[in-house]
């Protein structure tokens, strides 16, 4: 039997064998491929940025990291799936303004945005703009109220899912403009893009990144921006507050986040390379050339951002009247 020295020494031993383990596999992380899981389809708003980001972060990390896309229910299924990943760093999820929405929109979700995650960083503002196929006869924020309102029920708008803040633009938009628009909801902003392009759909509320170069070849013709003030790369385009619509205002966020038990050295590796990629003159470049506004916080500031997000979105949807159908 140990005496009481003994027993001491034996747990002392004990953890610092630990310690010593853990700190070895902390400095080793990344070792191995890291899982950038992407709330959307190939090509949308989210996966545009997502691949952008994820080079800049595989330089940081010296591994490679692996976007994922998992489309489907608003982005849910992206977040159940990262919410029930093991906690080790190696599973990461970008969030947008359109999960923060779905804490109202479902009444039960499989997961908990604020209790089973932790915030690594801010990554973006994008900027939303209404966009519509050339062959329709809108070329203002006014002709197409007044073609709404001449055809009401006949125009609609596709999304990138209900819940998304491509959704919620056009809602708010049929709200505060007092016209009747359908809304069609898409598996992804990919999907919801080429529809717009397609013709399929009338009206495109949507994030410029992947909208800005058939903008520039002519296959959508941007009539306003959803920001407060004129968009840095396309000052010639209004917004819809001064088109015609007072008030008017909906941009979406990004962030990233990894399932809340992950270890607090591990976080912090990812915190600091997240954010050191972002800051990458090359990086923000790409940023600013898609129409973004690139930022960055602290991991608790981007928890109050999602907490307060969720709170500013519960009202839009109560006055809305915007539900999941």
């Amino acid at each position: 039997m140990m005496n009481r020295w003994q027993s001491v020494n034996a747990l002392a031993l004990a953890f610092l064998s630990w310690q010593f383990a853990s700190d070895g596999w902390t400095q080793s992380y990344p070792a191995r491929a890291v899982r950038y899981v992407v709330p959307s389809s190939p090509g949308g708003g989210n996966d545009t940025i997502a691949r952008v980001f994820a080079e800049g972060l595989a330089r940081e990390f010296g591994e490679q990291v692996v976007v994922e896309n998992r489309a489907g229910a608003a982005g849910n299924i992206a977040a159940e799936a990262v919410a029930r990943a093991p906690a080790d760093g190696y599973t990461l999820l970008q969030i947008s303004q359109g999960h923060a929405a779905n804490v109202t929109l479902y009444r039960e979700l499989r997961y908990n945005l604020v209790r089973d995650f932790a915030g690594v960083t801010l990554m973006a503002e994008e900027p939303f703009v209404v966009v519509v196929h050339p062959s329709l006869p809108v070329k203002s924020i006014n002709d197409l109220i007044k073609l709404a309102k001449a055809k009401p029920g006949e125009l609609n708008f596709p999304s990138a899912g209900t819940g998304t803040t491509s959704f919620l633009s056009g809602e708010l938009f049929k709200n505060m403009a007092g016209v009747d628009m359908v809304h069609v909801a898409y598996k992804g902003g990919g999907p919801a893009l080429l529809a717009a392009i397609s013709g399929e759909t009338s009206v495109y509320f949507g994030p410029l990144p992947p909208a800005m170069p058939h903008i520039r070849q002519g296959r959508l013709r941007a009539i306003a921006a959803g920001t407060a003030a004129r968009i840095p790369v396309m000052p010639e385009l209004p917004t819809v507050a001064e088109s015609g619509v007072p008030g008017y205002e909906l941009t979406n966020w990004f962030g990233l986040l990894v399932p809340v038990r992950t270890p607090k050295e591990v976080l912090e590796t990812i915190h600091r390379a997240a954010v050191a990629a972002l800051n990458k003159p090359s990086l923000r470049k790409r940023f600013g050339d898609l129409g973004l506004i690139p930022m960055t916080s602290l991991p608790a500031e981007l928890e109050a951002h999602v907490k307060s997000k969720i709170e500013m979105l519960a009202k839009l949807i109560r006055q809305t009247g915007a539900a999941v159908r």
